[in-house]
């Protein structure tokens, strides 16, 4: 392994385009696993680093010498693949050295999904994220369809003034969504804590924490390291993807908000459902309906458009599986909100429920993973930023 005045001995001749004593591997796209391939690319930008000042990934990966699979998993899920280091990188294909970061940590992420998954039999899951989001759609509409008819005799019947419960019984409701959210949040939960125990510092620093949370709720790195934005794929800069992504976190989050809301009115208040248009559960509903209507349908338009390096074209299926799931509980949950006094709310209820059914089940096993293991990553950086750069200082 070169050392650091190698290494930067290297940076050198590269910028003046002689050459170096990068090992002959180093410019082939031939390892035999992502980690591998994301370590050489590694290497290769430890030496030229160029790309230091772009975001979270490059100060990180500067602080060390070798990257072995906990380092390379940590570091890919530290990337926000905004796609500035591709559009700017030297070396990004055609070159012979191949580097395209975006891409490469991309594999390795889902990667760690898979490693990290709870239970670990369902990290399989991921291999096959696109039929795993239309089989659990499927299953959560079909399930609820036949609810609805074997409650009601049929979809279709006299207006309820919005009264859902007399499609549906509150009790089986809760019971059923609140298994689900807890299995959900207990998958993530125990995904995060082992990916944790692999790559978690020794040390702790006061503030870590809130500046980890501050930087994943401003989405911090998806300014392209320049506060530009991300790169689109004909190289321009775009704020879009960024505020896409805002749209449509904040928009789950004020949509759970005012499921929070309403679960506190029926069982802290007694006040029960259907709630006036002006209720602060309805009001926070539907804000977070528009927000997360808006944000999966640019997040897609822009899955669309984007350049096949700078990201890992395999896991398409599953980010607009995800996409899609988002925008139809947005759209299923505005279309009953609309229709709720009349003749079709049951079959708009049963709609909606059972995609927002089959989007928790996914949970775990989908692109939503990335905010849970992101946060981690962030939070190590935060860590180690704050420490001694033991690597600037000589020691091993």
């Amino acid at each position: 392994m070169q050392t650091l005045l190698e290494l930067a001995r290297d940076a050198s001749a590269l910028a003046a385009g002689e050459p170096t004593a990068l090992p002959a591997a180093l410019a082939r796209g031939d390892a035999a696993t992502p980690e591998a391939e994301a370590a050489r690319q590694m290497q290769i930008c430890n030496a030229c680093r160029y790309c230091e000042g772009f975001c979270a990934v490059f100060p990180a990966m500067t602080r060390r010498l070798e990257f072995p699979a906990a380092d390379i998993h940590y570091l890919a899920n530290l990337c926000h693949n905004c796609g500035a280091c591709l559009h700017a990188c030297q070396y990004a294909p055609p070159h012979e050295f191949a580097v395209a970061i975006p891409q490469a940590l991309a594999r390795v992420r889902a990667r760690t999904y898979q490693a990290h998954a709870w239970p670990a039999p369902l990290g399989a899951l991921y291999q096959r994220a696109g039929l795993t989001v239309a089989l659990a759609l499927a299953g959560g509409l079909g399930l609820f369809l036949a609810l609805a008819l074997a409650l009601r005799g049929s979809l279709w019947h006299a207006p309820l003034a919005g009264n859902f419960y007399a499609v549906f019984p509150h009790d089986l409701l809760a019971a059923m969504f609140g298994a689900v959210f807890l299995f959900a949040a207990l998958a993530l939960g125990m995904g995060a804590r082992r990916f944790w125990r692999g790559v978690a510092p020794q040390e702790a620093v006061p503030g870590a924490l809130a500046r980890a949370a501050h930087d994943a709720l401003t989405l911090r790195y998806l300014d392209g390291g320049h506060g530009d934005g991300c790169n689109n794929e004909d190289d321009r800069f775009s704020p879009w993807r960024r505020r896409f992504h805002h749209a449509t976190f904040y928009g789950f989050l004020l949509c759970f908000a005012a499921t929070s809301v309403a679960t506190l009115y029926h069982y802290a208040l007694g006040w029960e459902a259907p709630y006036a248009w002006t209720s602060l559960p309805v009001l926070l509903g539907t804000a977070g309906g528009l927000g997360l209507l808006a944000g999966p349908a640019g997040l897609l338009w822009l899955n669309l458009r984007r350049h096949p390096l700078q990201g890992d074209v395999a896991q398409r299926p599953m980010d607009r599986g995800f996409i899609a799931l988002l925008g139809l509980a947005s759209a299923t949950g505005l279309a009953l909100l609309a229709g709720r006094d009349g003749a079709a709310m049951g079959l708009l209820l049963a709609l909606h429920l059972g995609v927002v059914m089959a989007l928790f089940l996914t949970l775990p096993y989908g692109k939503f993973a990335h905010a849970v293991y992101r946060v981690a990553a962030l939070l190590k950086f935060n860590i180690e930023k704050r420490l001694p750069n033991r690597l600037a200082l000589g020691s091993d």
